[in-house]
């Protein structure tokens, strides 16, 4: 990101390393959760404007709580299968 504005920066990272961090359990691995971020991230890095910022740091915001769904379904039809005879 070029952005001269350190509180959108910080924002930016933040949300990187919180996906990065819930990639650990994604189904098809880390590398390659962690390769698809990156490529994701470094193709919006041309980006200045303020405002397209924060419109791609509040998707990225919606991508956490998809893979957040995701894991927690995933939890339940875990628990359910055990505890379920049918």
């Amino acid at each position: 990101m070029a952005s001269t504005n350190p509180v959108l920066r910080q924002q930016v990272k933040r949300i990187y390393k919180e996906l990065l961090h819930m990639g650990r359990d994604y189904p098809e691995g880390y590398d390659y959760f962690r390769t698809r971020l990156h490529r994701a991230f470094a193709s919006q890095q041309h980006l200045t404007d303020p405002d397209e910022i924060k419109k791609r740091i509040g998707r990225a915001e919606f991508v956490k709580k998809e893979i957040e769904a995701m894991y927690f379904l995933k939890k339940y039809r875990s628990l359910r299968h055990r505890y379920d005879p049918y």
